[in-house]
């Protein structure tokens, strides 16, 4: 059965507020959901004093909980409630104080209780866009709903 588009989307409109309303870490670290839609989601984040390491680069952690912050709000699109079963990170960039982070999560594909999906990060810093990452994560449906 396939769900008309209008209703998928509001499913995960509905999805993605109540995630957000429970999810502090994502917002303690400055986050913002740029989008969500059906297995999408858009997640951004500037790197502030507080995310740049020893290197004075932005923590690689701070980069990946970006990424599977966007993960989680795409895999919970469909309004089941849904968590990471594993995920895979390379960093392909470092990321600098200022830059403004991108994480763009998109379903490659769901079948049954799981899912995978690609997580591309870019930094919007003064020499332009870069890609400071590529994460792939795979998801478990766990039972229930948000809504």
């Amino acid at each position: 059965m396939t769900v008309p588009h209008d209703v998928a989307q509001e499913v995960a409109e509905a999805s993605a507020a109540a995630m957000w309303a429970g999810d502090r870490a994502s917002q303690s670290l400055g986050m913002e959901i740029v989008e969500v839609g059906p297995g999408r989601a858009v997640l951004r984040m500037t790197v502030r004093e507080d995310m740049v390491n020893g290197h004075d680069i932005g923590h690689g952690g701070l980069t990946f909980t970006l990424a599977d912050s966007a993960f989680a709000f795409a895999c919970n699109s469909y309004d089941r409630q849904t968590v990471a079963a594993g995920a895979e990170v390379r960093f392909r960039a470092p990321t600098h104080l200022g830059d403004v982070l991108t994480a763009t999560a998109t379903e490659r594909s769901r079948e049954g209780r799981s899912g995978v999906y690609d997580v591309e990060v870019t930094s919007h810093g003064p020499g332009g866009d870069t890609v400071v990452a590529t994460f792939v994560g795979h998801s478990r449906e766990i039972g229930g709903s948000f809504t």
